[in-house]
């Protein structure tokens, strides 16, 4: 595992805007038999993924939070922020409503080991590559890191 991420990542992913429509990025996943895509903006900066996991809002919806009612106050027992988060997935019509921010990002000089310790931590299977800017350059996927096993 001393290859770089340069040198088995996928580059130029296929990519979305967060302008996107659902119907178009889960077209693109089952055409492309890919589990998720990075989101860039019209710099080429990445912004955010979107992936089966934060589609799945849309088929699930969402439930009402739990909570308890004492002397007449209702108590969440679940951070209602994160409630209106989940529901501004589910009924979400773009890729920027559903995409999942900030994420884990690794540098093509990494070193492939590096990058799968991250997906385990992290526990994601894809790790968008970007360079000082920002900008996306690659992909590297779980996939890729076992084919590389596999090959040496």
């Amino acid at each position: 595992m001393s290859k770089t991420v340069a040198e088995i990542m996928t580059a130029n992913p296929i990519t979305v805007s967060p302008q996107t429509t659902l119907e178009e990025a889960i077209q693109i996943l089952a055409d492309k038999k890919i589990s998720g895509l990075p989101v860039v903006d019209e710099e080429g900066k990445l912004v955010g993924v979107i992936s089966e996991t934060d589609l799945t809002w849309q088929a699930t919806g969402v439930d009402t939070p739990p909570y308890v009612m004492f002397l007449d106050s209702v108590i969440y027992l679940q951070n209602p922020a994160k409630h209106n988060q989940e529901v501004h997935k589910a009924l979400g019509q773009t890729v920027g409503d559903a995409m999942s921010e900030r994420p884990a990002t690794v540098g093509s000089d990494r070193l492939v080991r590096e990058a799968a310790k991250l997906m385990h931590e992290k526990k994601v299977r894809r790790l968008p590559v970007v360079d000082e800017q920002s900008k996306l350059i690659g992909i590297i996927t779980q996939g890729d890191v076992i084919r590389m096993m596999a090959a040496e």
